[in-house]
């Protein structure tokens, strides 16, 4: 008789998931950890509010809403603000989880709401459940349901009849997206497309 082989989960890659929260408490505070501390700190506030921007716009073309720029990252420098009291890491708007959660049909800020109290919910009560989640099944769910969703299939005739340093500058970030991560992607193509928005006006000023 041939045994099943044994299908990671999360409890077998990254060990049991702690029900509840701990304490607040606030981390050690001294100068020199501020001044060690701060490169990496304006880095990751610039990364993410980013990141969370570019989720929103995302959503905003799944949805065909607007979001409110000030809101989003007064909202995020709020929740960056808690999460360490908890141990957390700092928070962030994700492509992923936006488009996940347009997909299954939210449209309004309810459904964000629902999310973190789903999350927090499963934290607290339901962590050995969630624990036996199946790897593969997430893997799949996030190729099929998120990357998919976020490719935009629909427009990629569109994309391709962009100009070239435009089209250049979609490759580029895809590439970085798969080789390095996200957050690169993310940094150098917006940063990127700001210069070529900022040439692009100079050039028609100029004619």
């Amino acid at each position: 008789m041939l045994a099943l082989p044994s299908i990671a989960t999360i409890t077998s890659r990254f060990g049991e998931l702690p029900l509840g929260l701990p304490w607040p408490s606030l981390p050690p505070i001294s100068q020199e950890k501020v001044v060690e501390l701060l490169p990496a700190t304006v880095t990751i506030a610039l990364l993410a509010g980013i990141e969370s921007l570019l989720s929103a716009l995302v959503a905003d073309r799944l949805i065909g809403g607007a979001h409110r720029t000030s809101a989003e990252l007064l909202a995020q420098g709020a929740a960056n603000l808690a999460s360490p009291l908890f141990g957390g890491l700092p928070a962030t708007g994700a492509i992923a989880r936006t488009a996940t959660n347009v997909d299954a049909g939210g449209r309004t800020p309810v459904a964000g709401i629902i999310h973190a109290l789903v999350i927090l919910l499963a934290k607290l009560v339901l962590a050995p459940l969630a624990g036996m989640l199946a790897l593969p099944a997430l893997a799949g769910l996030l190729v099929v349901v998120t990357a998919w969703t976020m490719a935009e299939p629909d427009r990629w005739g569109e994309r391709l009849e962009l100009p070239r340093p435009g089209l250049a500058l979609l490759f580029l970030t895809a590439a970085l997206t798969v080789l390095v991560d996200l957050t690169a992607a993310s940094a150098t193509g917006t940063v990127l497309g700001l210069a070529l928005s900022a040439w692009r006006r100079r050039g028609k000023a100029v004619s």
